[in-house]
């Protein structure tokens, strides 16, 4: 006897255990149609967010790559005079800096302030190539908490329709299931939010580190042309 207690009890707590382990697919999938439609839109905005991060990684890496004598190389062509050996370093070298370099060299024998100019107008361009979709990740991350917290929202009024209708008679476990299930949309919305909000925040520290890199360069070239012959 009172070993069937004991296995009574533990078939028990076994099927108690079983009922309150829920897996991440049974909480999408229990929340209905709404549901998983919003966690279906997070996903794809999450897929784009991580998508655009690494492609503007490996880019910005990229562009932040350049040899340390580039400049000294520049600097001993355009001295020398050997401008078209100068304008080859800049074709054979595939970064933002030398792209500017060339085309202040391609101005040279104008007046400074219009080489000034053609280097500031070549650096907008590099700084919007760099800056491409990363704006995209801005507005994934302030999208995708609200779109999560929608998906609760709804749920909460499908609850509340159900006990309304009802006549207060619902029960609280289909209710209290509904709910929690509904906030699944929420965790997911700031999951994907923190994520789209992380790698917006280090691509933009990237981009400044070699937006500096290429005014630097940009100054030390328009010294290179104010130097004394």
């Amino acid at each position: 006897m009172i070993l069937f207690q004991e296995a009574s009890q533990e078939a028990a707590e076994e099927l108690l255990s079983e009922e309150k382990t829920l897996s991440v697919i049974d909480l999408i999938a229990n929340g209905g149609t709404g549901s998983v439609v919003i966690i279906a839109i997070l996903f794809v905005l999450l897929f784009v967010a991580l998508y655009i991060y690494f492609e503007r990684l490996f880019a910005i890496k990229a562009a932040s790559k350049i040899d340390k004598n580039f400049m000294n190389q520049i600097r001993d062509h355009v001295s020398g005079g050997k401008l078209e050996s100068a304008r080859i370093l800049c074709a054979q070298t595939d970064s933002p800096v030398a792209r500017l370099t060339e085309k202040g060299i391609s101005r040279i024998g104008k007046p400074l302030e219009d080489i000034n100019k053609a280097i500031e107008n070549a650096g907008t361009l590099e700084v919007y190539k760099l800056e491409k979709n990363v704006s995209i990740l801005a507005t994934v991350a302030g999208a995708a908490p609200m779109i999560g917290f929608l998906g609760t929202v709804i749920g909460m009024i499908l609850a509340f329709h159900q006990m309304a209708t009802s006549g207060g008679q619902a029960e609280m476990g289909q209710l209290a299931s509904g709910i929690y299930t509904a906030m699944t949309t929420t965790v997911a919305g700031l999951i994907v939010g923190i994520v789209a909000y992380i790698g917006y925040n280090h691509l933009v520290v990237r981009t400044e580190k070699v937006v500096h890199t290429m005014e630097s360069n940009a100054v030390e070239f328009l010294d290179l042309l104010n130097e004394p012959v």
